[in-house]
């Protein structure tokens, strides 16, 4: 059985990470059995999560993980779509992970209070003396991760504005249909499903909220994905 590791449900959302999130939904996806455990980040083998163990092998990062997927059980997560609407969800897939989720970094870790009701949480396992000092640090990595990659040297508005035009530009290609590309999802709506819910998660104080809201196709395209794929919660 194919194990998923993962940070564990937080702040309502399935993983705090929305490449964890994406990963599981792969695996929802693919059909395949598998279980989930909270204990492998000291493990991870790029020093992150998510990551699989399947049989032996281990496989790191969410896309990669769908690559594997795809090639040892041979699933086709994007079938019954043509060359021009997958290269489409590519550009989507890759729009979320490589600009969207600096912004959601930036919402999370630099603003002080979303911070001390959000990550801070992570830290409590940390001895009470050195915990403040620990905080701090890793805190202090993520903002200087964010200012080398770029969004953390924006404002806080324009950074809510870059955001803004991904949420629409999701709501957008969207459209009515019920899932990202057409009638069945496809392996993109893994992330698509993943970052909305995570830029949308009411413990985290930002306008980006009300952006998701007022697009009544992702408030309805993230409640259908949940009755499908977490009926449970």
């Amino acid at each position: 059985m194919i194990t998923l590791y993962t940070f564990g449900p937080a702040f309502g959302l399935p993983d705090p990470s929305p490449f964890v999130t994406k990963a599981e939904l792969l695996l929802k996806l693919s059909g395949q059995p598998y279980r989930t455990d909270t204990h492998g980040f000291s493990r991870a083998p790029k020093g992150k999560l998510p990551y699989i163990d399947d049989d032996g092998v281990r496989v790191a990062d969410s896309t990669l993980i769908r690559w594997h997927l795809e090639r040892k059980y041979r699933i086709d997560f994007d079938t019954g779509y043509d060359e021009r609407e997958r290269a489409l969800a590519w550009s989507v897939e890759k729009m979320l992970e490589e600009h969207l989720y600096f912004a959601l970094a930036h919402v999370r870790w630099v603003d002080d209070a979303n911070f001390e009701s959000g990550p801070a949480v992570f830290f409590k396992r940390a001895p009470a003396l050195v915990r403040p000092f620990v905080k701090r640090v890793i805190r202090g990595r993520v903002k200087k991760l964010l200012k080398a990659q770029g969004m953390g040297r924006h404002s806080d508005a324009e950074i809510t504005e870059f955001a803004a035009r991904d949420i629409d530009a999701v709501a957008a290609i969207l459209g009515d249909k019920p899932f990202l590309l057409g009638d069945t999802p496809c392996g993109t709506d893994a992330t698509v499903y993943a970052f909305v819910i995570g830029i949308a998660c009411p413990v985290f104080q930002t306008p980006l909220i009300e952006r998701v809201a007022r697009h009544a196709n992702l408030v309805a395209y993230v409640e259908r994905m949940r009755a499908r794929f977490y009926p449970a919660e």
